[in-house]
């Protein structure tokens, strides 16, 4: 299984910037898919999750200014996070999930708010 995360980087308070992660190795539309972000000395937490039916979940600090959304042709998920403020600083990782299944994890994309 492999869930390659890319489109981190540098940006200012304010800007935008979109997150891809692209699935292999399992079979996409049966799970959940999202995204976890982890800032410097904080514990992992869930920023936004899509189920395999489309059904949103977002953390409610991002909810309003992140989007997250999945293609099923692709097998990428995406999340798309405008209005960035300095605390959504952090390593994001994409996960894919499923009931009575280990999540897996992709290897984290580091994206840098500057204020």
């Amino acid at each position: 299984v492999q869930l390659q995360a890319s489109g981190g980087g540098l940006v200012q308070a304010g800007e935008s910037l979109r997150l891809s992660c692209a699935a292999s190795g399992i079979t996409f539309r049966m799970y959940s898919m999202g995204w976890y972000r982890q800032a410097p000395g904080k514990q992992r937490e869930l920023v936004a999750l899509i189920s395999s039916g489309g059904i949103t979940n977002y953390a409610a600090s991002v909810k309003g200014r992140f989007t997250i959304s999945r293609d099923s042709a692709k097998n990428t998920v995406d999340l798309q996070m405008n209005s960035l403020k300095p605390e959504d600083t952090g390593v994001y990782y994409c996960t894919a999930q499923r009931v009575s299944s280990i999540p897996y994890w992709g290897q984290g994309t580091l994206v840098t708010v500057s204020s």
